[in-house]
């Protein structure tokens, strides 16, 4: 697929919590001696990694994303009446998803770092496939709140978890086509929902239940199935990894070793906690996903309701939310392959970002079911891959494995305050133009916009300044293992604009 992405380390010296060192806990084998080493050993081991890293922990996310925004699918088969639930409650049932999600996030990814990949994910997957298929036995309001409360705790480790496990495996310049791989299982869960919610609709009447029923039982079983054989599936960290050979060990090290931290001995810091929270980067780079989790997880969880009021029957409405997720997939793969050509992720954000733009003019100044039903495809085609080219930015970008660990929990959890109050704008009272809810979603569209390139042109100036100090980029990159690297604040270190 691609090449190499990461980045990694920082050099620790105060406030180590434990001795334990990289190899043991972030799992890479450091031997850099790549004399013997061909490029299509390389590009042979990229290619196993491919079929053995990436699909366990694609599936996990799709079906983490498919049990959270499957409510959207089962509101159309009379969940909000069986339920005795007024509009406004349901906005809340959406919204009580996130708090639990933020709160644990950081907890959980530091939890990743201490533990194993292998173990504590599938056990995340398994605890939230039981909370997601016991929604099904919500006969009240409060029933189903406190049920989607701890779905976004059980839930909350999983991305941020995935994004940095990745970066262990993959080299900063690979790390863009594999994480937007990984990220299209959103889109995918999206249109696979709604074939699935379509299917599972006609289930209404078994047992004398609704289809909403059937929605959160049949997909909540499958993911505790399922997250029974990830724990035999997901891999730990490298060093760990009982599928690579030493002369695999070896070849991924030279990977590794051309642009990644991972080969560095970094225990668990406090004061690399800290250092993340004080990094203006990092924030902006939460801005930039604050921006976009709040249309994403909008169109997610509205976007059956929002066809539905077009005039559709709730049956057609399930069907008619497949190709705009379907041309979003294609279209997130795309920007990917171009992003990493260009090695450069701000000018696609910013492009993704007109995209969206102009889906929501389309659904605010349009009245015809035509134009609005387009407008869904434009929203989708650009939210999609901007946010996996958000998640990839930050990844490819801090460097220091605890802060990478860290930052990306920050970004998903204070971003994802935006998608808490996404939640609350589409109210059944303004149906079906929802002109607050696209509103406000255009308006966190621009905000990402104008971030990506205030922070696109952050990152320039900073190369360039660096590049002075040093004579220019380095030649060579045995400096990310080297005892004196001081991770993104290296002035070796160059960030990919």
């Amino acid at each position: 697929m691609a090449a190499v992405i990461e980045e990694k380390s920082t050099t620790h010296t105060n406030n180590d919590i434990s001795p334990v060192s990289d190899i043991e806990q972030s799992g890479t084998v450091v031997d850099n001696d790549e004399a013997d080493i061909a490029p299509s050993e390389k590009s042979h081991l990229q290619r196993k990694l491919d079929w053995i890293i990436l699909p366990p922990i694609t599936l996990l996310f799709f079906l983490s994303f498919l049990d959270r925004s499957n409510i959207g699918n089962a509101k159309l088969d009379n969940l909000t009446k069986d339920l005795h639930m007024t509009g406004e409650q349901y906005l809340v049932t959406l919204s009580v998803f996130f708090i639990g999600y933020s709160a644990f996030e950081i907890p959980s990814n530091i939890a990743l770092k201490l533990t194993s990949p292998r173990i504590w994910l599938p056990t995340l997957m398994l605890i939230w496939g039981v909370v997601a298929t016991l929604m099904a036995l919500s006969t009240s309001f409060g029933g189903l709140l406190a049920a989607r409360f701890f779905l976004g705790a059980t839930e909350a480790g999983v991305f941020p978890g995935a994004i940095f496990y990745l970066s262990m495996w993959y080299g900063r310049t690979a790390l863009v086509r594999r994480v937007t791989l990984f990220y299209t299982s959103t889109s995918l869960a999206g249109a696979f929902g709604g074939i699935l919610a379509y299917g599972i609709g006609h289930m209404s009447g078994i047992a004398g239940k609704h289809g909403w029923f059937w929605i959160f039982t049949i997909e909540g079983i499958a993911t505790v199935v399922i997250a029974g054989i990830c724990y035999f599936l997901i891999q730990d960290f490298p060093a760990q990894a009982k599928f690579l050979s030493q002369r695999e060990r070896k070849v991924l090290n030279a990977l590794l070793f051309e642009d990644n931290d991972a080969l560095r001995d970094e225990p668990l810091s406090w004061a690399e906690v800290r250092r993340t929270f004080r990094d203006v980067k990092v924030w902006l780079y939460t801005i930039a996903w604050m921006g976009q989790a709040l249309p994403l997880y909008t169109v997610t969880l509205f976007l059956p309701t929002i066809i539905a009021n077009l005039g559709y029957s709730a049956a057609n409405a399930q069907l008619l939310t497949v190709p705009p997720y379907a041309v979003a997939t294609v279209i997130s793969i795309g920007i990917a392959l171009l992003s990493e050509r260009y090695h450069t992720r701000g000018p696609f954000i910013v492009g993704s970002c007109i995209l969206s733009i102009i889906g929501y003019t389309l659904l605010l100044s349009n009245h015809k079911v035509g134009v609005q039903y387009l407008g869904t495809f434009f929203v989708c085609a650009g939210i999609f891959p901007s946010a996996a080219l958000i998640f990839t930015w930050i990844a490819s970008n801090v460097s220091g494995q605890v802060k990478r660990c860290v930052a990306a929990a920050i970004q998903i959890s204070i971003g994802d305050i935006g998608a808490v109050v996404g939640c609350q704008l589409y109210r059944p009272d303004e149906s079906p133009r929802y002109p607050l809810g696209h509103g406000m979603a255009l308006g966190f569209v621009v905000g990402t916009l104008v971030t990506s390139l205030l922070l696109w042109n952050l990152l320039v100036k900073e190369n360039r300044r660096r590049d002075q100090i040093t004579g220019g980029p380095p030649k060579d990159t045995s400096f990310l293992c080297s005892e004196d690297f001081e991770g993104d604040g290296d002035v070796r270190w160059r960030f990919i604009a």
